[in-house]
């Protein structure tokens, strides 16, 4: 049977490998800013990542991300094509706005990791009335 399966998937053997970083991966991320009430927010594609395996962590102008994604366990798998990067992350949102890190918010729900943070001091927007004379 190992034959066969070598025979069968004989071509994915000869492709190379694709590459893989040896540190692990970068995952994609949205950032925005939002009103009512003004805020940051991060959106975090982390699919197939157990929340468990997240730390989210605000230092100064910076969201910081860190975790792990685990490879699926099975035997008797002969992959034709690997291209889900596996391994741990950091990655480093730098914002650009002060925010209120006591006051963040974090959800996850179909992989992808939500963190609403605060805007430290944001005043609500006001008119600023223009003095027509001498004054100026």
């Amino acid at each position: 049977m190992r034959r066969e399966m070598g025979e069968l998937f004989g071509i994915a053997f000869d492709r190379p490998p694709v590459p893989r970083r040896p540190g692990g991966f970068s995952p994609a991320v949205d950032v925005y800013y939002a009103d009512g009430p003004p805020r940051a927010v991060v959106r975090a594609d982390l699919a197939g990542i157990d929340p468990d395996d997240l730390d989210v962590a605000i230092e100064g102008r910076a969201l910081v991300l860190t975790g792990a994604r685990r490879p699926e366990e099975g035997e008797g798998r002969v992959y034709q094509q690997v291209e889900i990067e596996h391994g741990p992350f950091r990655r480093v949102i730098p914002l650009g706005v002060e925010v209120d890190a006591d006051a963040a918010r974090a959800s996850y729900l179909d992989g992808v990791l939500v963190v609403e943070l605060p805007i430290r001091g944001a005043a609500p927007p006001r008119t600023v009335p223009i003095e027509s004379g001498e004054g100026a």
